[in-house]
């Protein structure tokens, strides 16, 4: 089977700046992909060259089996939507949405039947007529969306599109996003420095750092089973380890993550510390724990008793949630 997007050795440096090193990535069709890492790890590098705004120092880059490299973004089967929606403020809904379909010459009629279309696929049917600058953030966004759906691509780009929403309403557009993408069945290249929207909505996550992809994996192998600290740390905060510590754990000398979630406190052989700091977070307490020359942090539930700062505690956990790691960087 084809894949929608491959990468082969995929390099753009900028003087001796390396954005994105010899990456090497496949993305399935219909699938709903997460690139994401801090600022600068070459993510938003690595969605620009696959939409055609960079083009690569090495390596090639194929869309469905064609080679792209030299192919302007117009002429690849891929839209983007911005974290800054680039909506035109002088046109309304409707106009902005078919603005592409009239560039192809489409008909008035059959481009704003068709606009109207992708606006009740957002959920904004009826708002056609309004200017953006009328709209809330959300909605503008869901305009975005439409604007890039309104000509069927086959892979739809979206470059932190929720990065200027609040809290709430990002949540929700999560949802939307999700729904929408399984709607379409097309592709979804989603970049984002956020873990909890990686995880939350990608079929599959690949985490960047230093112009180079660490790990790809489900969200669920990515959160368990990190294969670097540097992953740990990132991806959900994640306690790291290190190889003395470790050895005298398990035999083992090697650098291994513990969650948060699985360690508890109580009697018996552990580890002895200190609580430093306590966080309220709702369903769960977060502990910060001096033990072992190491900051541990453990993620406890705030309806049970917990201990104060400054308090001495035990920390316990089971064997098989210490998760051994393959790379030390």
């Amino acid at each position: 089977m084809t894949a929608a997007v491959s990468l082969r050795g995929v390099s753009r440096h900028f003087g001796s700046v390396k954005a994105l090193d010899a990456v090497d990535l496949e993305i399935a069709e219909g699938e709903f992909f997460a690139m994401l890492g801090p600022s600068g790890s070459g993510k938003t590098t690595c969605l620009r060259l696959i939409a055609g705004f960079e083009q690569p120092t090495a390596g090639h880059i194929e869309i469905f089996g064609e080679r792209v490299e030299g192919v302007p973004p117009y002429r690849r089967n891929v839209n983007t939507v911005f974290q800054d929606y680039a909506l035109f403020p002088h046109m309304n809904v409707l106009e902005n949405v078919a603005y592409s379909l009239m560039l192809k010459k489409v008909p008035k009629a059959e481009r704003s039947r068709t606009a109207e279309t992708a606006l009740e696929m957002v959920k904004l049917g009826g708002y056609g007529g309004r200017r953006p600058g009328q709209l809330s953030g959300g909605q503008r966004q869901r305009v975005a969306l439409a604007r890039a759906i309104v000509n069927n691509p086959r892979v739809l780009l979206l470059d932190e599109p929720l990065g200027a929403l609040d809290l709430k309403l990002r949540e929700s557009m999560q949802e939307e996003l999700k729904s929408l993408q399984k709607r379409l069945g097309i592709t979804f290249i989603f970049v984002t420095h956020d873990q909890g929207e990686a995880l939350s909505m990608a079929d599959r996550v690949a985490v960047f750092s230093d112009g180079r992809i660490r790990q790809v994996g489900t969200p669920e192998a990515i959160y368990r089973a990190p294969n670097s600290p540097f992953v740990a740390d990132f991806v959900g905060s994640s306690n790291v380890l290190p190889p003395e510590l470790v050895e005298r754990l398990t035999g083992e000398r090697r650098w291994a993550s513990l969650r948060p979630e699985a360690i508890r406190l109580g009697n018996g052989e552990g580890l002895g510390g200190t609580v430093v700091a306590r966080s309220y977070l709702g369903p769960v307490t977060r502990l910060a724990i001096e033990a072992a020359g190491l900051r541990l942090h453990a993620a406890l539930p705030s309806t049970s008793a917990l201990p104060a700062e400054g308090e001495q505690v035990t920390i316990l956990f089971d064997r098989d949630a210490l998760h051994l790691m393959e790379s030390d960087a």
